[in-house]
Parts: structure tokens; sequence; C-alpha cells
């Protein structure tokens, strides 16, 4: 077993990431697997230095371990770039120069009605058949034309153990073209984009167990049919329960409140973070 933690350098960890890494490191600890940290970084601009030694200062705190050097996405363009050359060549991408208000515009005409799918509003396909499919892979953003990938993948399904889904999952076409849409594979300042990143990295580091929040649960049809188009294995997912706040609200990284150092600096112990988040 290969687990993973992959948090991005743009704020403390709280409670929520305590929760997530302690539940990836304890799964693969039991089997005398190797727990795998990332640092997700692809977001430049948001992404600091600082904030990444305090990861690995939280995470040593709380007594995780793992094999050095990391993987940092921000070194692996040209293996995002590589995957968007094959999509491409498979003419599966498409251009898109829309903008997030274009979208909320063309998703809210009468005719459309927009939807919200995991990758945010579903995309009304205002671009899909606006520029050939040919030459070179052209920069900015792209677009999986998300019918012709279904085509060309077939059946798929994922196998999930979270205590909430657990079970085989089937994917069908017409749920991922109508409640997902042509997600973006490569955005205009990362070059690539959360979910071909997330599939490649797995892939690379050879990931057996995705441990994450059932927040992303949705998002896992995106990951399946990407391996499936890219010929990639298919890890075992386990989404689990998210840590909330009192008000029910999911922690984020505005929770400063609820930050590890905090805990820390008022004497805190690990074994008090992990009764915390009910470990």
């Amino acid at each position: 077993m290969i687990t993973r933690f992959a948090p991005s350098p743009t704020g403390p960890l709280h409670l929520g990431h305590a929760f997530s890494a302690i539940t990836a490191y304890d799964m693969a600890q039991a089997v005398g697997g190797t727990f795998l940290l990332r640092i997700e970084d692809i977001d430049q601009q948001r992404s600091k230095p600082t904030w990444e030694a305090q990861i690995f200062d939280d995470l040593g705190w709380l007594g995780l371990t793992w094999p050095t050097p990391v993987l940092r996405q921000s070194e692996r363009l040209p293996s995002y770039r590589a995957a968007l050359e094959r999509l491409w060549a498979m003419g599966l991408l498409y251009p898109c120069t829309c903008s997030r208000r274009d979208i909320m515009d063309a998703a809210s005409a009468p005719q459309e009605g927009a939807r919200l799918g995991p990758d945010g509003i579903v995309y009304p396909g205002t671009c899909r058949h606006g520029v050939p499919r040919t030459g070179p892979l052209p920069d900015g953003a792209l677009r999986l034309d998300m019918a012709k990938a279904c085509e060309m993948a077939g059946p798929l399904a994922f196998d999930e153990m979270g205590p909430e889904h657990a079970g085989t999952h089937d994917l069908f076409p017409q749920p991922l073209i109508h409640d997902v849409g042509d997600v973006v594979l490569a955005r205009r300042d990362f070059g690539t984009s959360y979910h071909l990143a997330v599939v490649v990295d797995d892939a690379a580091q050879g990931i057996t167990h995705v441990v994450r929040g059932v927040d992303l649960f949705e998002a896992t049809v995106i990951h399946v049919l990407l391996q499936a188009l890219l010929d990639l294995p298919r890890p075992v997912y386990h989404h689990h329960r998210l840590i909330r706040d009192d008000t029910g609200r999911r922690l984020a990284k505005r929770d400063d409140a609820r930050a590890i150092a905090l805990y820390r600096g008022e004497g805190a112990s690990p074994q008090d973070i992990r009764t915390m988040v009910g470990l």
C-alpha cells in the first residue's frame, strides 16, 4: 500500500489537514506500506516557501515520516505537458477563451440553466466547435471534450473504501456529459490543472490508495476517466469524513483559529490533535 498527503503551501495546515494526513499515514503503517508527502504548488502566485516549511514542521511534529525528496508539482510541468500532448493528439482537447463571466452568462441563459458540477459551473460548450483541433498543442486554457472522451474510454468503474460511499462505482457517459461537462485540463496561468496533475502524479508515485476528503468524491469520475484515457493505473479511493467547525462548515485555509501551529503554541500534544479529530 502506498498512500499520500498532498497539501498546497498556500496557508497553514488546520485540523482537517491533520485528520487527512494521519488517516493516510495510519492506513499505510498498519500494513507495512509507505506514506508519501507531495507538495501541490502549481499555483505559484499563492504558494509560499514559508508555508511549505510550516507543512514539514507540523507533520513532523505530529509524528509522521516520509521518504525524501518530496515530489513538487512545480518541478513536473513537462510531465503534465506530455499528458496534454497525448490527449491533444487523440482529438480530445480544445482551446477555450471564455472568462469566468462569459461562462456564467452563457450557463445562466434561459435555454441553458446553470448547473454545478465537481469542477464548478458545468461549461455550456461555447468554444467546443470554434477552433480546429489540429497542429501543435496551443497554449492557454484547454478543455476536455467530455462526450468524445467518454466514447473513447468505454465502460469504467472504480473501487471506493471510504465510509460514506464504500463499494464499486460504475461511470456512465450521460451523467458525465451532463453533470460534469468539459472540464479544464490546462489553465492559462498554471499550464495544467488540479485534475490532470493529480492523476499524472498519483501514477508517477505508484499511489495504490488515494486518501482524501469526501468533498472530492464527485471529482473522482474525472480522474478515473483521465486514467483510462492516459493508460494509467487506477488506485483504490478512500474518501473520509470532513472536519467541520461549530456551525457545520468544513474547515478551510481561512480557518487560522484551527491551525495546527496555533494548537502547538498553546501547548497541545500530537495525541491531543488526534483526539480533537476523533482518532
